[in-house]
């Protein structure tokens, strides 16, 4: 390798010595800039308020996965208990509000880890947004941008040595290799980047899906991975960000706040806020922001993009004017809207649901 040759011991004064220096304190300089990315102000937000009603077969865990929206959130808001019976048609309400990262590339994918949401986008105008599971707190989803290299249907899992010594030193033993099949973990899909062993896949296990539960991979519900298998191509550019926190201003003027927790411990609250002050003053938005409100949303990190402009609603079902004044909405149509699986979910993705 490289490196034996430049391991010779050297001269105090070796120029070999410094430019080897050199090279790593960039190297670490990068690796510590680039942990938490810091957020360009957006202008998309997508998700709403939205009725689901219980089929057969549904569960809390299901719903919520499908949906992007905490678990903690959906059974908060419909009074619910984790072990509640759920009963056909029975109809929940649903809110899973998302700040759409501003950056990432034009034409290709981009995954925001904090968020558990994978986006894609078409010539600049996002296509299709998903739910995802990342890597586990001791198994982290990398960061950077990387291509797709491989497009596989009914994938074969050649189950990594870490992952089958893991498994023994639970008492369990996992075989060399799984075959398609409804027991294999990557679904039907399996879509490998240009970092050995990682990709975004499918999933035999639905209600798996939006957390910090796999080995490093990126998982999306099975028809999702679906659609985003006939998105892509080799070639397409895969960006992998880490930011705990995201800013919109849409172009009605309203100002939204999505803070996401902070799985691997990369963040804190006093340096988001330093960034969002930031962020707000560049773009001369300092002044409309109820900070006392966005510190709270910061230190909760609940996940849902809420509004933040000093103009706030009290009241169930509020919605507020940029111009200042509250315009109250009934409940009921706030529970009516139509916004959240559609526009988290693509046409396509949902044909191939209702397909199978």
């Amino acid at each position: 390798m490289a490196e034996t040759e430049n391991a010779r011991p050297a001269s105090p004064g070796s120029s070999r010595a410094m430019r080897l220096a050199l090279r790593l304190l960039a190297l670490l300089c990068a690796c510590l800039g680039s942990a938490v990315a810091q957020p360009l102000l957006s202008d998309t937000v997508i998700g709403g308020v939205s009725s689901y009603c219980v089929r057969p077969g549904d569960t809390l865990s299901a719903i919520a996965a499908r949906h992007a929206e905490p678990l903690g959130r959906l059974l908060r808001d419909n009074g619910l208990q984790m072990h509640d019976i759920l009963r056909p048609a029975r109809c929940l309400r649903i809110e899973n509000r998302k700040v759409v990262p501003a950056d990432g590339p034009r034409d290709g994918v981009l995954i925001d880890i904090p968020q558990r949401m994978l986006y894609l986008r078409r010539d600049g105008a996002l296509s299709a947004a998903y739910p995802a599971s990342l890597g586990r707190v001791d198994w982290p989803t990398p960061t950077g941008d990387f291509r797709v290299t491989q497009l596989r249907r009914d994938p074969v899992w050649h189950v990594p040595r870490s992952i089958r010594e893991e498994a023994m030193r639970k008492g369990t033993a996992l075989p060399a290799e799984v075959p398609s099949g409804p027991a294999n973990p990557l679904g039907h899909w399996w879509i490998g980047l240009d970092l050995a062993g990682y990709g975004i896949h499918g999933t035999n296990a639905p209600s798996s899906v939006y957390g910090f539960r796999t080995h490093g991979c990126i998982r999306l519900l099975d028809e999702q991975a679906a659609a985003l298998f006939d998105a892509v191509r080799p070639g397409t550019p895969v960006a992998l960000r880490y930011r705990t926190w995201a800013l919109a201003q849409r172009a009605d003027g309203s100002l939204w706040l999505q803070a996401d927790p902070d799985p691997y411990g990369r963040s804190s609250l006093a340096g988001e806020l330093q960034a969002l002050r930031a962020l707000a003053r560049r773009h001369a938005l300092e002044q409309r922001i109820d900070w006392p409100l966005a510190t709270r949303l910061l230190a909760q990190a609940q996940g849902i993009a809420e509004r933040v402009d000093r103009a706030t609603c009290a009241a169930p079902g509020c919605s507020p004017s940029p111009g200042g004044v509250a315009a109250a909405e009934p409940p009921a149509a706030a529970a009516s809207r139509v916004g959240s699986p559609p526009s988290l979910i693509d046409e396509a993705a949902e044909a191939r649901s209702r397909r199978r």
